[in-house]
């Protein structure tokens, strides 16, 4: 079976001790360590190198839930971060879509959510559980740098090198320890941004962009 590493950085010892009790109970999850500040959270990161980091915005001692991200993310450029906050500002979503975080889930939310994010963030997708309209922020966010509509995620990137290079569903699923149906989920969200539909179409976007040269 699959095992997620997970780090949980949590500075209530009571809510880190019922995260990590209802994360034990989730298959597939695996907690490699626990961490009560954003200061240790780095170090313990790149010592443990987990695949996802769960990750709380405001901490007592030390650097916050946000400088400690960005410090991870400099560290270890793939660890994936979910954000599990009492916060629902816009501004709290916004920065943490401008960062780069795969997830962001509410502390009143329920356990579905937490586990969905955690899997989601690990297959390099996004989840975010507020009210706050993820797709707006993220349009205002492209337009800012300039970037196009069709603005493609790193996995979906990753989905047209490896189908330009000849891959099909199942070695994509086999190289990159995602299911098939994963695959053709991402092969359909990609063929909607980019407004094509043939894989012809596909690896021929592919060449123009030079994602043959992408490692």
């Amino acid at each position: 079976m699959m095992m997620i590493k997970v780090m949980l950085v949590e500075d209530h010892t009571m809510v880190r001790l019922g995260i990590a009790l209802l994360l034990k109970s989730i298959p597939g999850i695996r907690i490699v360590g626990e961490c009560d500040n954003g200061r240790t959270a780095v170090q313990e990161a790149v010592r443990l190198n987990p695949d996802v980091i769960l990750m709380d915005l405001s901490m007592q001692e030390g650097m916050t839930g946000f400088t400690a991200i960005e410090e991870a993310k400099k560290a270890l450029p793939n660890v994936r971060i979910v954000i599990l906050t009492m916060y629902d500002g816009e501004g709290f979503v916004k920065q943490a879509a401008s960062m780069g975080v795969e997830g962001y889930i509410l502390k009143n939310g329920n356990s579905d959510d937490l586990q969905n994010a955690i899997f989601h963030a690990y297959q390099g997708n996004v989840y975010y559980r507020t009210s706050i309209d993820l797709e707006k922020i993220q349009r205002s966010l492209r337009a800012n740098k300039g970037e196009p509509e069709n603005h493609l995620t790193p996995r979906e990137q990753e989905i047209v090198r490896l189908t330009a290079l000849g891959l099909g569903n199942r070695e994509m699923a086999e190289q990159l320890y995602i299911s098939i149906k994963t695959v053709e989920n991402h092969k359909t969200n990609i063929m909607a941004k980019l407004e094509i539909s043939s894989r012809k179409e596909l690896i021929a976007y592919a060449i123009k962009n030079r994602y043959l040269q992408l490692t």
